[in-house]
């Protein structure tokens, strides 16, 4: 099966972009308005000699010279290099000719000259290149805001034999298992576990939301987080290099190598029309006036045309705005790999989710306790117990629902577990049997027919756990995953949004998935699933989608979910904060683990198509109706420079939007 997000495609634009910006960025706006101020004086200066000075068509050249050389010798320039390096037909060149021609024009027999127009030209060219400069200097502030997570220090502890002395060191140099100290107002330079000492994390750079994160001894904390409040120790799991802020860096600035199919599409249309125009502009110059026509006014149609025939309002805003909607989508905690998949996460018409650690928390936790023959504090306190050695999540679920567990001086003794049932101890005076059924029958437990019918952990959803003390039944405790409290927002706005099918898969238990699609209003859903009867339902909805433009995306955790991520037009991993696999593995990042944010990013890239087709309806609208006046002899050079420049400043600012995310 062939998925186009998997081949992005690389083509270069021949486009003013692709040379001038290497040199002339944000940093160099100032200059180039002042370069632009200047030469509209001189320009003015130069209007105003010619009429109040009877000079010569050589005179008036030369006065023309100084402004035109100025604001144009870069543009000359670029068009010398790409005839040298085989890459004509570019913007420079179009506009050399076309000017050059200008300047020309007016030593023909018969011809009027047309210096203004030509500084003109070349003037509002520059004026073109300072809004896009602008436009991208912000597009790429908007992407690179991510490349301020990089921690520059990372604050060693080195022992001496008599206690811990700091070294300041780069994050690249400390190996894994080091300590590291973090201090209020800094960066946590590598992923790992706070050792000592409690504060709370400032993650909007790597989620977009600007709820700070508690952390305290033995929880996970990931590089590029900023310390707001207490000095922690953290030991240190992953190099520099595997470190959580590393793989978002690289996951950044590799965005841009994969370019949508709007963008590759541009990028061969521009290299198939520039030539074809500029054969069109001699053959519209040569033609009629070989036919009798006057060849100085055929000419300057024919440089009107060449003018108007750039084809940069396309080569660069369609890409700017693609680079702006990844940028906003970032600031949003959604970290899209390419402009492809942009185009795809557009059209997605089918949303398949994983259950667990997708729309569900993937943590088990104590959601009922019914006790019998004690009181529910009892209960979880003899069950607790009894898990206290356990690392089974359920166990787990039993802890966190009594801390006290750890604190009351309860003595455990004569552990034993019994395989596929559960857990036998004595808890000071107390034989406590903490399991399914099967122990409760196992250990010959005394209890009513009520209990034992209708409770089992197969007939309800969650997990049953039955807990018997000295033989005698207690009570049972329920166990479940939670849903995520904007799970059930995520669906509904994803329905009001058009995508006609949310499906939910899940390897867990019918009952359990029952409940789940009730909570989320989920009409469509299918339980009890390997990983490979995911990936055949999932084929299934492929097959279903083939036959239109409609697209079929995937949200998973990223970590068990790689086979059915690979085979959906899109996938989208709920990232967390350090998920490697989900980093990895996936074409879209949700940074946060809101499902919320997956109908945000469809969203933002139904906006960003939009805007680049809006782009390229208007460049290509007004092109086509003044190249048709100018071939008339309806259009004047005036015409001819806002049907180019003019067309893409304003495509321009309309791509800009995109960056509002």
């Amino acid at each position: 099966m062939e998925h186009e997000h998997h081949h992005g495609e690389h083509h270069d634009c021949h486009c003013r972009h692709e040379h001038h910006h290497e040199h002339h960025g944000h940093g160099g706006a100032k200059g180039r308005l002042a370069l632009i101020l200047v030469t509209a004086v001189l320009l003015a200066g130069a209007v105003l000699v010619e009429k109040n000075l009877k000079l010569s068509t050589w005179q008036l050249l030369l006065v023309y010279l100084v402004p035109y050389l100025l604001v144009g010798h870069d543009t000359l320039k670029e068009a010398v290099e790409g005839i040298v390096s085989g890459e004509v037909f570019n913007e420079h060149f179009l506009m050399t000719v076309a000017t050059l021609g200008a300047l020309c024009i007016g030593f023909l027999p018969g011809a009027e000259p047309e210096f203004p127009e030509a500084v003109f030209v070349m003037l509002f060219f520059q004026v073109g290149e300072l809004f896009e400069s602008y436009a991208e200097g912000k597009s790429r502030e908007s992407i690179t805001h991510l490349m301020n997570i990089r921690p520059d220090v990372a604050h060693l502890t080195v022992s001496d034999g008599k206690g811990d002395l700091l070294s300041d060191v780069p994050p690249e140099e400390v190996p894994v298992g080091s300590v590291v100290i973090v201090r209020p107002g800094e960066k946590v330079p590598l992923d790992g576990i706070v050792m000592e000492g409690t504060t709370t994390l400032n993650t909007v750079a790597l989620t977009g939301e600007s709820m700070p994160r508690s952390v305290a001894e033995g929880d996970e904390v990931v590089s590029g987080c900023v310390n707001l409040s207490g000095v922690i120790r953290v030991q240190v799991t992953k190099s520099f290099g595997e470190s959580t802020v590393s793989k978002i860096i690289r996951l950044v600035e590799s965005a841009g190598e994969h370019k949508s199919r709007s963008e590759a599409f541009i990028s061969r249309f521009a290299r198939v029309y520039t030539p074809v125009v500029v054969v069109a502009a001699v053959v519209l110059a040569v033609i009629p006036s070989l036919l009798g026509g006057p060849f100085a006014t055929w000419l300057y149609r024919s440089l009107m045309f060449l003018v108007v025939s750039c084809p940069c309002a396309l080569v660069v805003s369609v890409p700017l705005t693609f680079f702006g909607g990844i940028g906003g989508a970032s600031r949003r905690g959604i970290l899209v790999k390419g402009a492809n998949y942009m185009d795809v996460l557009a059209k997605v018409e089918t949303v398949v989710f994983d259950k667990t650690g997708t729309l569900t928390q993937g943590e088990f936790a104590v959601t009922a306790v019914h006790p019998e023959t004690c009181d529910e504090r009892h209960l979880l306190h003899l069950a607790a117990h009894v898990e206290h050695f356990s690392t089974h999540p359920i166990g787990t679920a039993l802890r966190n629902a009594f801390p006290e567990e750890t604190t009351d001086g309860c003595v455990v003794s004569d552990v034993r577990e019994v395989a596929g049932q559960g857990i036998l101890a004595r808890v000071g005076e107390w034989m406590v049997c903490v399991g399914n059924t099967k122990l409760m029958e196992t250990m010959g437990v005394q209890w009513h027919d009520c209990y034992r019918c209708g409770q089992d952990s197969h007939t309800v959803a969650g997990t049953i756990v039955h807990v018997a003390i000295d033989g005698v039944y207690a009570g049972h405790i329920v166990i479940n995953d939670q849903v995520k409290e904007d799970s059930a927002a995520a669906v509904r706005q994803l329905q009001r949004l058009g995508v006609s099918r949310v499906v939910m898969l899940t390897g867990d238990r019918q009952e359990v998935a029952d409940d789940v699609a009730r909570q989320l209003g989920l009409t469509e859903y299918h339980a009890e699933l390997l990983p490979g009867d995911k990936v055949e339902r999932l084929n299934g909805y492929l097959d279903d989608a083939a036959g239109n433009a409609a697209k079929v995306a995937f949200v998973g955790d990223g970590i068990n979910d790689a086979p059915v991520l690979a085979c959906a037009d899109v996938g989208i991993a709920m990232g967390g904060l350090g998920s490697d696999a989900a980093i990895e593995a996936a074409d879209v990042v949700l940074m946060d683990d809101r499902p919320s944010k997956l109908p945000l990013a469809i969203a933002i890239a139904r906006r960003t198509i939009a805007i680049a087709r809006q782009n390229v309806a208007f460049a290509i609208g007004i092109k086509a109706a003044v190249l048709l006046l100018a071939a008339l002899g309806m259009a004047t050079m005036w015409m001819a420079v806002f049907a180019d420049v003019g067309v893409t400043v304003l495509a321009v600012l309309n791509a800009m939007r995109t960056l509002r995310g």
